[in-house]
């Protein structure tokens, strides 16, 4: 029996999974290490900060198991799951600038250190260096594919910027926000994968379901830490969302539960932003029991990202891409 399946009775940890798929991973690294030179000192500079500064490489991670379930036998994974972390560390850039944050991972943003500026610019980098390795893949769908993506997240941040202290945004209308921002590029990581290995229609739709759920439940989750966990848990400021005045889902449902002294409460904090409600915010969303509403909302996601994956034969990296979903409704960053 394998070490996947001595292990899979009692669950499989995060650190579990990377150490089973670690010479995958480090191949990973090679190529982001090496496509991420430039003459440039800055860009080399602000790059490898914060590619460095302790992510999960969650994303890249799911490309690379996406290819291994159908038993891929090239190295053309190793490149692709580079440039979707490239695709996610720009947006991270871009996204820490527009919400003035100088936390991630526990770490100064680079923002924070580098400025604004320099930020922005690469983050365009790291964009433009992604589709000059679109191109040595060689294959128009995966481009199509990847520059859809990469349209569609621009389109999310744009919507986000919008519904900030907007109060009135429907439970609908922040899920799509959700798949635009985060769960597009999962499920472009994943559907890769199955493309890569030239699989039929119906594996490779599993695929990219699998994807856009997993992304789902770990946004989710993402909100619900964003007023359940400690600062250095989560390695960011405990009410980021709500001094940004984003409205998350804690917040939507919080203010349809509530009674209407609650939601006004809730309403005025997202329209002003800031730090000062926190407490009462907080304290509102456990008496309606908002958080547990996302949970157990990520939780279905997750189940239906392993649902995903029925048609495709039992194997190690099968039960790896299952383990994943599970771990990302239960995590504390």
């Amino acid at each position: 029996m394998s070490e996947v399946e001595n292990k899979q009775a009692e669950q499989l940890s995060f650190d579990d999974v990377i150490a089973l798929c670690q010479s995958d991973m480090q191949a990973v690294d090679l190529v982001i290490h090496q496509r991420l030179s430039s003459d440039v000192a800055l860009v080399n500079q602000l790059s490898h900060y914060i590619v460095n500064s302790g992510g999960k490489r969650l994303r890249p991670l799911i490309a690379i198991l996406s290819a291994k379930v159908f038993a891929y036998q090239g190295d053309m994974h190793y490149l692709m799951a580079a440039i979707i972390e490239f695709i996610h560390t720009a947006t991270l850039l871009h996204d820490d600038v527009v919400d003035e944050s100088d936390l991630r991972r526990g770490n100064e943003t680079a923002n924070a250190l580098f400025g604004n500026a320099a930020s922005v610019l690469v983050g365009d980098f790291l964009y433009s260096r992604a589709f000059e390795m679109m191109v040595d893949v060689d294959d128009m769908r995966v481009m199509k594919i990847l520059a859809t993506t990469t349209n569609v997240i621009a389109e999310g941040e744009v919507m986000q910027l919008m519904n900030v202290h907007d109060a009135e945004i429907s439970e609908e209308k922040y899920l799509e926000v959700i798949y635009c921002k985060t769960a597009r590029l999962f499920e472009a990581a994943t559907q890769l994968g199955a493309i890569l290995c030239n699989r039929s229609d119906e594996e490779e739709r599993a695929m990219a379901t699998y994807g856009r759920h997993l992304g789902t439940a770990f946004q989710l989750i993402d909100d619900v830490m964003d007023y359940s966990s400690s600062s250095d848990a989560m390695g960011k400021n405990v009410g980021d969302d709500l001094a940004e005045g984003k409205p998350t889902l804690p917040l939507i449902y919080a203010m349809t539960q509530g009674t209407s002294e609650q939601a006004s409460s809730i309403k005025a904090a997202i329209e002003k932003g800031g730090y000062e409600h926190i407490d009462e915010v907080q304290l509102i969303i456990q008496q309606t029991g908002a958080l547990e509403y996302a949970e157990a909302m990520a939780q279905e996601q997750a189940q239906l990202a392993i649902d995903s994956l029925s048609c495709l034969p039992d194997s190690e990296d099968k039960m790896l891409l299952e383990s994943i979903a599970r771990l990302s409704v239960y995590r504390n960053h």
